[in-house]
This record gives structure tokens, C-alpha cells and sequence, in this order.
């Protein structure tokens, strides 16, 4: 089942990510430990924990970025989450795609302003929040969860994080390889775990130019995607890589990495659609040895392989 694609004049309705806090807007308070718990604003409420508590009261009307004193001295820093803050902590059945790897997704895909975008499959609604940020009020999202209870879920976080159900975005319970009859797409993003069963499919709905994104686990699932778009004909040369994040720990003089770092979420694979009847030029790559194996385990020359 899918929800209707609206027709919007008017701004995105819900949560104010700027200004004084109102009734019903998701804080940050941290501790001088860097602790942090997230409420939600109620009037008469109070936030309570260990070292005393916090009057709702005392917040609403504040802006961003004010200490507020607890009843047993502690003092907390008072910020609105950011996108990135929210979808490391969501409620999540599928995993959520990093904050990383979500900016990549946003630039090597080049999700703009306006852009028609079809995702599949939806999982927590992590990568539809940034997805929908991006497009703005003029563009949609389009995202297919084939499981109904992950749509649920990532209904209830988009929604959560927007403050209202969000009007550039529709959601359908469905396979994409089943289900997909849009044409005209700026971008598909697809995080499951067979992106090559959908080359069809994705292909018709593609505008000529436009870019395939897939985010994948593993290696064996990269190297299938990628000779997949090679060998569909519908694709230019894809290109494959991944993204890593390291912090650092800074001291005054005592600089250096920290022990700790995001290391390998996941692989991203990005192609763009030829015009229909277009046959590529061959792509010339340095010649690897057993690269190309036959049945009998002898390596077979790479046709596409510089001399």
C-alpha cells in the first residue's frame, strides 16, 4: 500500500530546528561528564535523574545553548539533537546507515534541491530523514519497505523527527522489484541486500543522467552490483568505495588519535544512466591476473585489459 503524492504550497509543518524551545521540541541536556539524555518539553514536567532534577519550565522559552542547574548542583548544556544525534539514537529494527555514510550518499549521489528520489528499502527511516532534508519542499521522496513492521518503524521515526508526517515523502509497503512503476527519477538509492535484482526496474524509472546509489555490507555484494551495472548496459562505469571516520583527541599539547574510530559501515557503489540505445566506450583497466577465472581455475584474459 502506498500514501498518495501530495501536492504542497505550503512549508514543511513540525518541529522548529531553530529559535527559543517550545512544548513539545526533543532536547539534549549533557552533563559535564558528556552524558547525554533527551527529553521532550512538557509543560509542569520535570526531567529527573540521580543528581536532582530540571523543571521543563525553566527551559521552555530559552534559547539553544543555555546551562540549567539541577536541584543537586549538576549543571547541563541544553541543545535541540541534531539529525545526526537522532539517528544514532533512534528506535531502530533494520540498521541505520551512519551519519558518514549518509553524507556520502547525500554528495556522491548529489541529492538536491527538488530532486525526485526513490529509496529502497526503507529500514528505520535513518537515511530518509537526511534523503528528505536534502530534496527540500520542492522535491520528494519516495522510500519502499518490504517488511510492514520496519515501514512502521521508520514511519514513526520520520515522523518523530519532523514533528508531523512529513508531505514530500511517500512510503510503500512493497518490494521495489515488484511494485516500482514511477518513471521520470532523479536518484535511487538502494540499501537491501540483492541491489542487482532491481537493474530493471531502476533502470526505466531513471532519467538519463540520473545516478544509482547502492549502499552495501560486503564485498562479495559489491563485486556482484558492480558487474551487474557493467554487464546491464544501461549504466556508465560504476565506482565503488567506502568511508572511514577517526576522531582525535585534543589536549593542549597531548594531540593524537582516538583509540577508538568508525571503521567499516558499509560500501557504496554509484552509476549514472545512459540514454536509451547508448552503447558505452569500453573501459580500459590495468590488466589483473586471475581476475577473470574460468571453470577449470585458469585465468582468462581481461578484454577490457590495457596492453
Amino acid at each position: 500500500m502506498s500514501e498518495p503524492t501530495p501536492h504542497r504550497t505550503t512549508p514543511i509543518p513540525g518541529r522548529a530546528p531553530t529559535g527559543p524551545f517550545r512544548p513539545g521540541d526533543q532536547v539534549q541536556l549533557t552533563d559535564p561528564k558528556g552524558r547525554i539524555n533527551t527529553i521532550t518539553l512538557q509543560p509542569g514536567k520535570h526531567y529527573h535523574s540521580h543528581k536532582g532534577s530540571v523543571p521543563h519550565d525553566d527551559i521552555i522559552g530559552n534559547p539553544e545553548g543555555t546551562v540549567y542547574r539541577s536541584t543537586g548542583g549538576t549543571e547541563y548544556l541544553a541543545f535541540r539533537p541534531l539529525l545526526t544525534d537522532f539517528t544514532l539514537r533512534m528506535p531502530r529494527g533494520a540498521a541505520v546507515v551512519y551519519p558518514k555514510d549518509a553524507a556520502q550518499i547525500i554528495a556522491m549521489a548529489d541529492i538536491f534541491p527538488g530532486a525526485r528520489v526513490i529509496e529502497a528499502g526503507a529500514g528505520s527511516g535513518a537515511l530518509t530523514c537526511f534523503l528528505l532534508r536534502a530534496v527540500g519542499e520542492h522535491g520528494h521522496v519516495h522510500s519502499y519497505e518490504r517488511r510492514p513492521d520496519f515501514a512502521d518503524i521508520a514511519r514513526t521515526n520520520v515522523e518523530k523527527f519532523f514533528g508531523a508526517p512529513h508531505p514530500s515523502w511517500t512510503l510503500t509497503v512493497g518490494s521495489l522489484e515488484d511494485t516500482l512503476t514511477e518513471t521520470g527519477a532523479d536518484r535511487v538509492v538502494l540499501d537491501m541486500l540483492a541491489p542487482w535484482e532491481t537493474l530493471d526496474p531502476v533502470a526505466k524509472a531513471l532519467n538519463p543522467g540520473g545516478i544509482l546509489c547502492a549502499y552495501i555490507a560486503t564485498t562479495t555484494q559489491m563485486s556482484r552490483i558492480v558487474e551487474d551495472l557493467r554487464a546491464h548496459g544501461s549504466f556508465a562505469e560504476p565506482h565503488a568505495f567506502e568511508t572511514l571516520l577517526r576522531t582525535w583527541h585534543v589536549d593542549g599539547l597531548a594531540v593524537r588519535p582516538d583509540h577508538r574510530m568508525i571503521g567499516h559501515t558499509g560500501f557504496l557503489v554509484t552509476a549514472r544512466r545512459l540514454a536509451d540505445g547508448v552503447t558505452p566506450p569500453v573501459r580500459r583497466r590495468r590488466p589483473a591476473k586471475g581476475a577473470h577465472p574460468t571453470a577449470n581455475g585458469h585465468a582468462t584474459p581481461d578484454p577490457t585489459a590495457e596492453s
